[in-house]
């Protein structure tokens, strides 16, 4: 599947706790029944989850090949409670989401 199917997926399987796929900044992101984003799909097809720093979800979401902290700049500022994790690793979505969603704000 594609990134863009494989998100979808996630958020189709996360609709029963109140997540609905929606928009930020132009990318699809998904958003919890309060319409705060926790999960984004980024352009190269990676998706970035809010899973907050020092936490066991956001330490094995770093261990994943090819996982990092988010870099919306792009200039070496990272946002440290957010983990961008590859589409190689899909597979692991859902679970991340679920852990994401699950963090408070």
């Amino acid at each position: 599947m594609s990134a863009e199917e494989d998100f979808l997926q996630v958020g189709a399987e996360l609709a029963d706790l109140g997540v609905r796929v929606s928009r930020m900044m132009g990318r699809p992101a998904l958003k919890d029944q309060a319409g705060k984003v926790f999960a984004s799909l980024q352009r190269d097809g990676a998706m970035v989850f809010r899973l907050v720093r020092d936490t066991s979800e956001h330490a094995a979401a770093l261990e994943l090949a090819g996982a990092c902290l988010f870099d919306p700049s792009g200039e070496g500022r990272v946002v440290k409670d957010w983990v961008v994790v590859p589409h190689s690793s899909a597979e692991q979505w859902t679970d991340l989401a679920e852990a994401a969603l699950s963090r408070p704000r």
